[in-house]
């Protein structure tokens, strides 16, 4: 019989959380390929087609990149949050105000607004600054609700995402409607876009804000004072009191960054991708970027691998779709898989399988010896 036993010591290197995940998404792709048996597919030329449009075609890595740059924000907003302690889950909330405030500042700058004529250099800059403060106060009011009154900022972050739908379903039904029966703004002039990164695809700048983004996280959270005491906040909140760190105080900024970095998202939406802003234009992305998170072990390298695999998954579903006869659904079960799996992994950072008869008996270890 095959027993776990408890290890002395967690494995909690970095190798060994690499190696972990890396079987894990391994293991949850073969279990994946039985569900294409039914179908009459190869398993291997499914995902044969499914990671070559994502990842080797050209137009096809464009939309991957695309797809990951709000996962990866978004996915960084939940790192500093959690790392924290604050269990933050109004990112949906965040992109969309973030989404509307730089949408409010681009047509600001069209034809007869107030900010009308202003270059790009300009424009870029004011448009972040306007996306993250309006992230910022969304996301801080919940981290100033919990810091100064203990309150749950679970519950009041999620019903605060209905509250986000609801007001960008006004702005675009209402003051910031276009003449049409689209509940929707009128589309952004083409200066105000952000720039193509290559030729022959849609990538635009967005990844490499993403990405910058990233590297500023790592650098707060892993090496700088502020960052350490924010993670010892997350880690013990009694001991970093203890310990002379203004927990509230840190929490709050968590929430403030986190809100910030989801708007970017938003406005990466509405600069790169709609040019406008439109009712239901966040599909879930403030959900998945945590789950994103999640599957990186709430680590910014991490965040950025797995929201590139995560969207290219989501670009190739196609291309299977086409090549193998195979319905789209299935790269969500997948996907789904992959977040069961990697999670499932952990036991093992704390648990080892014994085979009796190899090494120690089944009395030793009942021994504890």
């Amino acid at each position: 019989m095959i027993l776990l036993e408890r290890r002395l010591k967690p494995a909690d290197s970095p190798r060994a959380i690499a190696v972990a995940t890396i079987l894990s998404v391994l293991a949850a792709l073969m279990v994946g390929g039985l569900l294409f048996l039914p179908y009459g597919a190869n398993p291997i030329s499914a995902y044969a087609a499914l990671f070559s449009e994502a990842f080797l075609s050209w137009r096809g890595f464009g939309f991957t990149l695309i797809k990951a740059t709000p996962l990866i924000l978004v996915g960084l907003g939940t790192v500093v949050a959690w790392r924290t302690g604050f269990g933050y889950l109004g990112f949906e909330g965040c992109l969309l105000v973030g989404a509307a405030a730089a949408t409010i500042v681009a047509l600001s700058a069209g034809e007869g607004g107030a900010l009308a004529g202003i270059p790009f250099v300009l424009f870029l800059p004011l448009a972040t600054l306007a996306a993250l403060f309006a992230g910022a106060i969304w996301s801080g009011v919940i981290g100033l609700f919990k810091g100064r009154f203990g309150g749950n900022e679970v519950i009041t972050s999620l019903m605060m995402n209905y509250v986000a739908i609801l007001l960008v379903q006004y702005l675009v039904s209402g003051p910031l409607r276009a003449p049409g029966g689209l509940p929707q703004t009128t589309r952004l002039e083409r200066d105000y876009w952000l720039p193509l990164l290559f030729d022959g695809n849609r990538a635009h700048a967005g990844i490499l804000i993403a990405l910058a983004a990233a590297a500023l996280v790592w650098i707060v959270l892993m090496r700088s004072r502020l960052g350490f005491e924010m993670i010892v906040t997350g880690l013990n909140p009694k001991a970093a009191k203890f310990g002379g760190i203004e927990v509230g105080r840190r929490q709050l900024m968590a929430a403030c960054l986190a809100g910030g970095l989801a708007a970017l998202a938003g406005m990466m939406e509405v600069l790169g991708v709609h040019h406008r802003l439109m009712d239901g234009m966040a599909e879930g992305t403030g959900f998945i970027g945590i789950v994103a998170a999640l599957l990186g072990k709430l680590h910014p390298l991490g965040v950025v691998i797995v929201s590139l695999l995560y969207a290219g998954m989501t670009v190739g579903a196609d291309a299977m779709q086409r090549q193998a006869g195979l319905p789209g659904s299935i790269v969500f079960m997948i996907q789904s898989m992959i977040l069961l799996f990697i999670l499932t992994s952990d036991l093992f950072r704390y648990y080892r399988l014994h085979f009796p008869g190899r090494g120690r008996t089944l009395k030793d270890i009942r021994h504890g010896t």
